[in-house]
């Protein structure tokens, strides 16, 4: 994959993060990095004060450096700002985050050398990986403690995993016949000063919450099928009639899932109409579809700008790209909308195995009392849609001051991302019970249209007769919806596209 500073997607993001893609960078990009650099030289010789280049961070903004120690300053950054705590963020987290701050410094206004490019990109290309702990952002300015521990893994004083095992990063580079970076002026804070590891979650989840919204189209239809809904409320001209776009979007593609539906066709001359969580799925998914889109839009622009501080142009001017805010409301955002989203999917789960509203056997086993049947799959849902309405508070509504009030507003982006990320991988499983259960519900009833019949065969699972290990099943669910299994094979009959 080539980049240049300008066209990095979130699937770009995705391929070299988790399918690891190898980098290139762009030469032309290459030269606005040296031709900022250039700059940045020229400002440094012209004895002007320049923050965090001759003077100290945050409130020590009015400490005058010596000429001969602003090199030492930017390894004292790197050092003192590595304090965050906790368990370490997963491998894809942190190469995503290298390759937005590789975009970033293609910009050419980090006033970073072409070296520090080149390192990060060998890091990604040998899969080098640094350990990065999970708590210590506050999002402004930028991720200072989790994009501090990539800087010292490029400088030889931290430790990475390669090849397996957790290894001093000297190690690693030792091997590959990498040079560790010897900082010079502006490149530890450059390192430390973005927005790219909330950035790097961000661009994750919403590359999964796609999936999931495919996914969850395909398990919604199936319930259509279980429940014996009718499709009256799928009627264009009603989408029409309030055109928003992810309203018109959804519906029309489960009007798709359910064209050759004989279930669906025999509901629709029987019935008037449905409880809300079949008929209000297009204004529900909708809603969630457009401010996932929303939040596309926003991150892309992120992931494509320049987010570090001073920015160097014919003046080092030292401006707040590094806050992290338009992320944080954004993960925050779109924590909202999933966490409704997996409420409406958790209801329906309710009124599939309640015999009540269903008409199928009590939690949907035939010989219930001796067996449990999916009773508590279902409780297991409810727990995680509370978990997830817990972490849907916005991290975005607080701010604690830092250095000593000169930061004194921040964002607490990471922590947007972080709750962001738990979130996504929650509704994964509230996902996978739904598909657990209509399996069950259908091979209980019936089930007729040739997309839903398509899903059934992949998702693999006989009717249960009796209680099983179901925790076992919704591992192999979930595993199927991260590999997108069920997806890609009811796309080989209808095309899913959001």
């Amino acid at each position: 994959m080539k980049i240049n500073g300008e066209s990095l997607s979130i699937e770009d993001v995705v391929n070299v993060a988790r399918f690891g893609e190898k980098v290139e960078i762009e030469e032309y990009s290459l030269k606005k990095v040296k031709e900022g650099r250039k700059r940045l030289e020229k400002v440094i010789e012209s004895g002007r004060v320049i923050y965090g280049i001759n003077t100290g961070l945050g409130d020590l903004v009015r400490v005058r450096i010596d000429d001969n120690k602003i090199k030492e300053l930017q390894e004292n950054l790197i050092r003192s700002h590595a304090s965050g705590v906790g368990k370490y963020l997963d491998d894809e987290i942190v190469r995503g985050a290298m390759l937005i701050r590789i975009n970033t410094f293609l910009k050419g206004y980090s006033g970073v050398r072409d070296d520090v490019v080149k390192k990060l990109v060998q890091f990604l290309n040998h899969n080098i990986t640094p350990l990065v702990p999970e708590m210590g952002s506050v999002g402004a300015s930028g991720d200072l403690a989790p994009l501090a521990y990539i800087a010292l893994a490029l400088t030889g004083q931290w430790k990475v995993k390669y090849r397996g095992n957790i290894v001093d990063s000297i190690v690693a580079m030792k091997e590959e016949n990498i040079e560790p970076l010897k900082l010079v002026e502006k490149e530890g804070l450059a390192l430390l000063n973005g927005t790219a590891m909330m950035s790097s979650i961000a661009s994750i989840a919403i590359y999964d919450s796609y999936q999931i919204m495919k996914n969850a189209l395909i398990s919604a239809a199936m319930s259509f099928e279980a429940l014996k809904a009718t499709d009256l409320a799928l009627d264009k001209r009603i989408m029409l009639a309030r055109p928003h776009p992810g309203q018109i979007k959804v519906a029309e593609i489960l009007r798709n899932l359910l064209k050759d539906s004989e279930i669906v066709k025999k509901a629709r001359k029987e019935k008037v109409q449905d409880a809300y969580t079949l008929r209000c799925i297009p204004q529900v998914y909708g809603a969630v579809l457009d401010t996932l889109d929303f939040a596309r839009t926003v991150v892309e622009r992120e992931i494509n700008s320049t987010t570090d501080n001073p920015l160097i142009f014919d003046e080092a001017i030292s401006g707040g790209n590094f806050h992290g805010e338009p992320v944080a409301l954004t993960a925050d955002y779109l924590a909202i909308a999933l966490t409704d989203l997996g409420n409406m999917i958790e209801r329906r789960i309710a009124r599939i195995i309640d015999s009540k509203l269903s008409n199928l056997p009590h939690f949907l086993m035939e010989n219930s009392g001796l067996n449990s049947g999916l009773m508590i799959p279902q409780y297991t849902a409810a727990a995680l849609c509370n978990r997830n309405k817990i972490l849907s508070y916005p991290a975005s509504a607080d701010s604690i001051p830092t250095s000593a009030n000169q930061e004194d507003h921040v964002s607490m982006g990471m922590n947007s991302a972080v709750k962001l990320r738990e979130i996504v991988e929650n509704l994964k499983y509230i996902l996978s019970i739904e598909f657990l259960c209509v399996n069950q519900a259908l091979h209980l009833s019936d089930y007729s249209s040739s997309a839903i019949k398509t899903a059934i065969k992949a998702i693999d699972i006989p009717k249960f007769k009796r209680d099983e290990i179901y925790h076992i099943y919704i591992q192999k669910i979930k595993e199927k919806i991260d590999s997108n299994k069920i997806l890609k094979e009811v796309e080989k009959i209808i095309k899913i596209t959001l």
